[in-house]
């Protein structure tokens, strides 16, 4: 069985659940019996015709999960029956099945969560190339961001933390501060003037060269407001459905670099080598409990619909999921 939908449009609407049975794998491709899978907001925002790209009617959503090999071609070198893997393409994982040719998946180490390693692929792998990407960031630098909630936010701070890094972070809700300051957070502010007023004091004693922005609109302005000269502003979200503008004086007397991310094109460009180290390193962290991303709820395949349904409600607690099959 897999999700699949024929034309674009609320989720809820175009989705359909439909049997498939993957073909048997020859040369190098592979079968993967999928585990788990999120429903993230870029999936609603494919199915419904308004992300980066344009999705190949029909289409099956889904841009992460993970599963297990079950079936090889007899060409495959890189991977066996049993493997847990991630899938690398970006889309398709709303299934219980994948068949691809082995360079479409990545393996993982044993002794992960299963509902963890399935949101491996997305939130951590941007938070981990625009922690290292964009700024060479001295031993207890700094990094400010905004959406530090969401699962990018919560990527950066464990990411940081773990690399000797420093984070300030705007929310919108602070009932949320005590939980990110467990997890490795220096400062929270309420993503507003007054926030802004207490980020910069503690701002002033340091260096602020890199700044993450998820939301757009007046959040971005005070990102900007806090950055040093030269620092960047990296774009990889628009929450608040605001565009970006920039003040002159921030590009004539700060002389900022204001740059956007996908993890998309990322993963399309870098070469295997770096992508492996990177999971490499993103997985080591998950296993040693020092990465997690908090689940809200998960539903099975057949509860399709409340699991949309629930991800597009607001104040969720964390991520949902889709159980696609059993361990």
């Amino acid at each position: 069985m897999r999700l699949s939908f024929a034309q674009t449009g609320n989720p809820r609407d175009v989705l359909q659940l439909e049997a498939w049975d993957p073909p048997a794998p020859k040369s190098h491709h592979v079968t993967v019996r999928m585990l788990y899978a999120p429903v993230n907001p870029a999936d609603l925002n494919f199915i419904e015709g308004q992300y980066g790209r344009a999705p190949s009617l029909p289409a099956v959503p889904g841009h992460e999960g993970c599963g297990r090999v079950i079936a090889v071609g007899d060409a495959v070198t890189s991977l066996s029956p049993g493997d847990l893997v991630i899938p690398l393409q970006p889309d398709g994982c709303w299934s219980e099945h994948l068949a691809a040719p082995e360079h479409h998946f990545a393996k993982l180490p044993e002794g992960l969560d299963l509902q963890q390693a399935s949101m491996l692929r997305v939130n951590p792998c941007t938070a981990w190339r625009m922690l290292h990407d964009f700024r060479e960031l001295e031993p207890g630098g700094w990094i400010v961001q905004n959406a530090a909630n969401s699962a990018v936010g919560r990527a950066v701070i464990q990411i940081a933390k773990h690399l000797g890094w420093h984070t300030l972070n705007f929310v919108r809700r602070l009932e949320v501060a005590d939980e990110l300051l467990a997890l490795g957070a220096d400062a929270v502010f309420m993503d507003d003037d007054e926030g802004l007023g207490r980020a910069k004091e503690l701002a002033a004693k340091t260096p602020l060269t890199l700044a993450l922005n998820a939301v757009g609109g007046d959040s971005a302005l005070r990102l900007m407001d806090l950055l040093s000269f030269c620092g960047a502003l990296v774009t990889y979200g628009a929450m608040s459905r605001r565009s970006l503008k920039v003040p002159n004086k921030f590009l004539i007397f700060k002389d900022l670099e204001i740059r956007g991310y996908w993890v998309t094109k990322w993963m399309e460009r870098a070469a295997s080598a770096e992508i492996a180290s990177m999971l490499r390193a993103l997985a080591d962290l998950m296993r040693e409990g020092k990465l997690t991303l908090p689940v809200d709820a998960v539903y099975d395949l057949k509860s399709w619909r409340e699991a949309v349904m629930r991800a597009q409600e607001g104040g969720r607690s964390g991520k949902v999921l889709m159980k696609l099959g059993e361990e």
